[in-house]
């Protein structure tokens, strides 16, 4: 069986099981905790992370990707001590998010590719931990830079043959956009997710996007100030019931620690946006809907598996 590179090493695919596709550990903005250190408890943090994953463990989650880059903070000597003490596979990324470094305003998309491939296959930032998929961002639309930026991406991709998850806008509609780049450059978009699409019950903008072969991620439950969860759930069940469990993929978008809410102020206001959402109350929905137990364990373990199983350049 092929195998996947985690935060603590590899592991064979078929070990992924239960995979949560769209998570963070800790978002943070970068250089803050380094300007000002006092700002960040890395134990308590750690502590704060460790608990909560181990609780997911717990509850049935094997393992979780981290689409955490440089742009949203990423510390991979952190994620890589809290993934030592979790039963849990965290595998990390490389790419950008919405806010790239300003370097890459003036560097090729060759050059960028040549940092993302580097992270893939020697190690991110000092450490021996590598990067299992590219994550590349949108919104509202595709402009100059950020269409360098996808075709950065795109090129590590065939160079290596990691998959590719994005974030986009579904008021725009930019994930077709960025298919067209992706597909531009020779992408087979079936090596793709195209993430946040949970954002929208558009059922025929969805459509859209997996006749063109890509996986859609329905990722953002219990952020319900872009869609409540029922509304989500039941765009899930529509879909499974018209034949696209195999292309949708199920996650949150949470994160154990993140400097824009602080833990009080998220609890409060989203208190469904937490790694259980899915398990706790989005599975037995969608099994009360009336959505076979056959296709829940196509979104949730055998989708994110087949997604890291297709290995190799070409």
């Amino acid at each position: 069986m092929p195998e996947i590179i985690t935060a603590r090493g590899s592991v064979d695919t078929s070990r992924l099981g239960v995979t949560l596709m769209h998570e963070h550990v800790v978002t943070r903005s970068p250089g803050l905790f380094e300007a000002w250190p006092h700002l960040w408890d890395r134990g308590a943090e750690m502590q704060r992370a460790v608990g909560l994953l181990s609780g997911a463990a717990a509850e049935g989650i094997n393992t979780i990707v981290d689409l955490t880059t440089i742009d949203l903070g990423r510390d991979v000597a952190f994620v890589r001590d809290v993934a030592k003490q979790v039963p849990v596979n965290i595998i990390m990324c490389t790419g950008v998010w919405r806010n790239p470094p300003r370097y890459f305003q003036q560097a090729d998309a060759d050059h960028i590719a040549d940092l993302f491939v580097r992270d893939i296959e020697e190690g991110m930032e000092g450490t021996d931990v590598r990067a299992g998929i590219i994550k590349l961002a949108t919104e509202p639309d595709v402009d100059e830079l950020n269409d360098k930026l996808l075709r950065a991406g795109a090129r590590a991709h065939r160079r290596t043959g990691v998959p590719i998850s994005t974030h986009h806008d579904v008021s725009t509609g930019c994930g077709l956009r960025q298919q067209d780049v992706f597909e531009s450059e020779g992408v087979d978009l079936s090596r793709v997710v195209i993430g946040h699409s949970g954002d929208t019950a558009d059922t025929d903008y969805l459509v859209s996007i997996m006749k063109r072969g890509s996986t859609i991620g329905m990722d953002r439950f219990g952020i319900d100030r872009f869609l409540p969860t029922a509304e989500r759930t039941e765009t899930v069940a529509r879909l499974c019931e018209v034949g696209y469990a195999g292309q949708m993929v199920l996650s949150h978008d949470a994160n154990s620690y993140m400097d824009t809410i602080p833990p009080a102020v998220k609890a409060e206001r989203m208190p469904n946006w937490h790694y259980l959402h899915i398990s706790r109350d989005v599975l037995p929905a969608l099994r009360q809907r009336g959505t076979p137990q056959e296709q829940i364990d196509t979104m949730m373990v055998h989708n994110p598996r087949h997604i890291f199983e297709r290995q190799g350049a070409y």
